[in-house]
């Protein structure tokens, strides 16, 4: 491998010849080889956006001229339009809080990419310089908080069509289970009858109202502090800069940004993008009772409840032949589980980062995020299309449950009162009998009696 020797305010550093990054990424390779693990794709293009953002208004302001800029412009359409040098960002998501090192890598890779176009070689920061140019006007403080909100509804409006399809999907098993009444449950006990249906109406309603909710955020989201520069006072900015820009960024991202009129609160804090993760854990709270409510009425197929029948997808155990397991369940599951633990890092991170003017826990907070919302796009389609499809409702087995269920005697209380059909109840479990055959045993005269124990009629 050859390389090229780059100077800095610290020193001389070797890069690699044929990289398009410089020496502060390379610095922050060997400064933070911690997990591994860089930053994602999505939040990488939302810097490129940004950047091209930013470049528009300084060309516009003739803070940079024509050739410089248009050579810096085709350099970042190579990422935003041909997903080019997205090879080129290979710095640890766990470094600097403010993200600075991946905000320079990008400075970098256009810097070096736009001196190459224009004829020069790499990693002389001429005649275009990553600071002075390609970073005009902005600072790291103002530019990772910026695309923090721009990846994050980028990624909520991948999500909003799957939890539309997750909606419609819980629309069409309503239909099916309509007729269908089954024993309710309440502490995992016996109680009085419910229709299937309005199980899964609770499913339903309750991920209309994460929509709801998900689409809030968006909003908050959409105001962005660029322009701020490194404390929200907009130092070494042009008055028009932060106006300009977030035209020229709608524009780009299809997305109605606006300026947060209190700059400074987009940079010091991070609690809109908190507000995010905290949707993102209800949803997930949402999308786990969903999840294991059909696990339990999917157990079985003997010992269980056995009320749904759940598509067999794959084999269930290594040593028990003929087992299935609910593994989408246990699958969606885990991802919520995820979501969550995401979530109290991304608190932490508000908690334990927002000191004084800057949050310094930009990056992980901002992986986490947008973790979140893959994993739940990735799982709830899983879901949808290896178990909810094809769940089906074992009414053989719901209706032998309701003929021998006790909390029937519940619509009897208003008549014979709440001791006796508590009396008639424990007889009827310990002598393995109907309540229907107890209440005759005990001679017990009540008009319309098989009405009034149609479990049907009870809801």
């Amino acid at each position: 491998m050859s390389f090229r020797t780059e100077k800095d305010v610290i020193g001389e550093l070797e890069v690699p010849s044929d990289v398009y990054w410089g020496i502060n990424t390379q610095r922050a390779i060997q400064n933070f080889q911690i997990s591994g693990k860089t930053f994602p794709k999505i939040f990488i293009v939302s810097l490129g956006q940004l950047k091209k953002a930013c470049l528009l208004t300084n060309m516009e302001l003739g803070l940079i001229d024509k050739e410089k800029g248009d050579a810096i412009l085709q350099a970042v359409n190579e990422i935003l339009n041909e997903n080019k040098l997205l090879d080129q960002f290979p710095i640890d998501i766990y470094q600097t809080g403010s993200g600075t090192q991946t905000n320079m890598n990008m400075n970098e890779v256009l810097a070096n990419r736009a001196a190459q176009i224009l004829g020069f070689p790499m990693g002389k920061k001429h005649p275009i310089h990553p600071n002075d140019h390609v970073n005009k006007s902005q600072s790291s403080n103002d530019v990772i908080p910026t695309t923090m909100h721009i990846s994050t509804v980028h990624m909520i409006k991948k999500l909003i069509p799957v939890l539309n399809r997750l909606v419609e999907t819980l629309t069409i098993k309503i239909e099916e289970f309509e007729e269908i009444v089954k024993v309710g449950r309440t502490h995992l006990q016996d109680a009085v009858p419910i229709p299937l249906s309005l199980e899964f109406k609770v499913y339903k309603k309750q991920i209309e109202t994460n929509i709801e909710r998900l689409r809030h955020v968006m909003d908050e989201l959409l105001f962005i502090p660029i322009g701020g520069t490194a404390l929200g006072t907009g130092l070494n900015a042009h008055k028009d800069f932060d106006k300009l820009t977030v035209n020229h960024l709608s524009k780009i991202t299809s997305l109605s940004l606006k300026i947060n009129p209190i700059k400074a609160e987009g940079i010091s804090s991070h609690n809109t993008i908190a507000n995010a993760s905290s949707n993102l854990r209800l949803l997930a709270l949402s999308l786990l009772k969903m999840a294991n409510d059909i696990r339990w009425m999917g157990s079985g197929p003997r010992a269980g409840l056995s009320e749904l029948i759940l598509p067999q997808n794959e084999p269930g155990s290594s040593i028990m032949p003929g087992k299935i397991n609910p593994t989408q369940s246990e699958a969606l599951i885990q991802v919520c589980l995820q979501v969550i633990g995401n979530d109290y890092v991304v608190t932490s991170g508000e908690m334990y980062g927002s000191i004084l003017d800057l949050n310094m826990s930009k990056p992980v907070m901002i992986v986490n995020v947008l973790e979140s919302i893959e994993i739940l796009i990735g799982g709830i389609n899983s879901f949808i299309s290896n178990c909810l499809i094809g769940l089906k409702a074992n009414t053989k087995q719901i209706n032998m449950n309701l003929d021998q269920m006790l909390m029937i005697v519940t619509n009897l209380s208003p008549i014979i009162g709440y001791d006796k059909c508590s009396e008639i109840a424990q007889r009827a479990h310990k002598e393995g009998k109907t309540c229907k055959v107890v209440i005759k045993e005990m001679g017990l005269k009540i008009d319309n009696l098989d009405e009034l124990l149609d479990p049907k009629k009870m809801v």
